[in-house]
């Protein structure tokens, strides 16, 4: 398909603080041998006790509309994906809005999980389908440590904080990369496999101290089910959709959530290794923020170059999934 969506920059920022998995040890009874077997991660990063979701994304923010060589105040819109917002409202948009200087842009945040950043795209495309002169900042941000329950060591061990940017208008002149296609599913009918407490479900009194449902709950045997049939489905749909096999990829990124599941989607898509990209030992699952952050590092390390198509593909809370081309 013809891309109407391009990237001009895109940025990464993860914290200093790096908590290993003996650091884990310390918490909840487990070990790094335990955690890496079944999940390939290290390390992730927490963000600083002074900072939120929105500190994180401002960082991001400034870097890639430094690269872009754009203003804030050029800006006609910022789209914020989190599942972890500093506040339920304002949005982390209107927040990020406020601190560049933005001016009156349209402003919000949406939800998908772990396919956020997907989810991002789609939406930006359409809306520069509709706006063309527009100017987007799409921000993933996410600090999942502050929803981690640090005595369930089933899901303490996963996840990680970071945030991304990237600038998106339609013109293809000076871009990074084109959007090629993007496809977004769902299934609600599982939405309790994943989910993220601390809404209006949560019913706290002044004072009263949280329980389990403030935090991150997975059933994992059911999710890696689920996330390794719809990943391999999607990617198989996008591919056939535009006439491609997977011999036409260039490179294979998939969320960041577990190397397991990594590996069995990359298994039953038949892709090389070689043209896969991992990070998650690095930063465990950082939700929307997972992908682009790959991507900048695969980038970084000369594992993208002009012309490489990348396929990616994510699987979230909701149930939420997605597949998107982009050509670089």
């Amino acid at each position: 398909m013809t891309a109407t969506c391009h990237l001009h920059a895109l940025s990464a920022y993860a914290p200093d603080t790096v908590l290993t998995n003996d650091d884990l040890a310390k918490l909840v009874d487990t070990n790094d041998e335990w955690i890496v077997a079944r999940t390939g991660i290290k390390q992730r990063r927490k963000l600083a006790d002074t900072d939120n979701a929105s500190d994180l994304g401002l960082v991001a923010a400034r870097r890639a509309l430094e690269n872009a060589g754009i203003n804030a105040g050029d800006l006609t819109h910022i789209v914020a994906a989190t599942c972890t917002p500093d506040l339920l409202s304002p949005s982390v948009a209107c927040i990020l809005a406020g601190k560049l200087g933005a001016g009156p842009v349209m402003a919000f945040d949406f939800s998908a999980a772990c396919s956020g950043f997907l989810y991002g795209l789609s939406i930006c495309r359409a809306m520069l389908c509709q706006a063309p002169e527009a100017r987007i900042l799409f921000v993933c941000t996410e600090a999942l440590t502050r929803r981690v329950n640090w005595s369930d060591r089933s899901t303490c061990v996963l996840f990680g904080d970071a945030a991304t940017a990237c600038v998106l208008t339609a013109s293809a002149d000076k871009a990074l990369a084109g959007v090629e296609d993007v496809i977004c599913q769902s299934d609600g009918n599982q939405r309790d496999l994943i989910t993220v407490g601390g809404g209006t479900a949560c019913r706290y009194g002044l004072g009263q101290p949280t329980d389990e449902n403030f935090f991150i709950t997975m059933q994992g045997r059911e999710t890696y089910k689920h996330a390794v049939r719809q990943m391999v489905r999607i990617c198989e749909q996008i591919l056939a959709r535009n006439g491609l096999s997977i011999e036409d990829v260039d490179l294979f990124v998939p969320h960041q959530a577990n190397m397991r599941i990594i590996e069995a989607v990359g298994s039953r898509l038949s892709i090389a290794e070689d043209r896969v990209f991992t990070n998650v030992e690095r930063y465990g699952n950082t939700s929307s923020a997972s992908i682009p952050l790959a991507l900048a590092e695969a980038r970084a390390a000369g594992r993208i170059a002009p012309g490489s198509r990348v396929l990616m593909t994510a699987f979230g809370a909701g149930l939420t999934w997605g597949a998107a081309l982009l050509r670089f």
